[in-house]
């Protein structure tokens, strides 16, 4: 593929990460998050699912509990869930978890570092931007006091739709296996 050709793709996912609906937010965050957790449009009978998909153990007690990996039609998958402080003391939130690109990282601490793998495809999906740069994941993320818990969501290209099952990677948390859905 020419260089020319992979940034017309790449404006393209670019331009379509942005149309994406967000609307519907609501909660606390920052004039700088994105929290498309609280998107609405995974309601519905095809995201009901009992209980999590997953829940990966991190650093000092975080328990990161996947509730959906959802594969939208316009080529995007939405791996919502929730980010929660299972120990006894106030966490800051390692800035690890932003990975180490610096597009992301310069915007602060996100969950910019997070990966979906298709082992059958052999591939490896990063976190979608923004065109400044912005990681579509949650931002600002600071501290969680004791018990804790943050609605968090990651949004990365879809994988061709034959495949059904990836891996999700966060820096310094346990990888699981993920259904998708849709």
């Amino acid at each position: 593929m020419s260089t020319s050709r992979a940034r017309h793709l790449t404006a393209l996912i670019v331009i379509a990460a942005l149309l994406t609906p967000l609307a519907g937010c609501t909660g606390k965050t920052s004039p700088h998050t994105t929290n498309a957790a609280h998107d609405q449009s995974a309601s519905g009978p095809s995201s009901a699912r009992p209980g999590p998909l997953a829940t990966l153990h991190g650093p000092s007690h975080l328990t990161l509990t996947i509730t959906s990996a959802l594969r939208d039609a316009g080529g995007f998958v939405t791996v919502r869930g929730t980010l929660k402080n299972s120990g006894a003391k106030t966490v800051v939130v390692p800035a690890h978890l932003s990975g180490d690109e610096p597009d992301i990282v310069k915007h602060g601490p996100s969950l910019g570092g997070a990966t979906l793998i298709d082992f059958a495809g052999g591939k490896r999906y990063y976190i979608l931007r923004d065109t400044e740069g912005r990681p579509l994941a949650t931002t600002a993320l600071n501290v969680l006091k004791t018990g804790e818990r943050l609605p968090v969501f990651m949004q990365f290209p879809a994988p061709p739709p034959h495949t059904r099952q990836v891996t999700l990677q966060l820096p310094q948390f346990e990888t699981a296996s993920l259904p998708l859905t849709r």
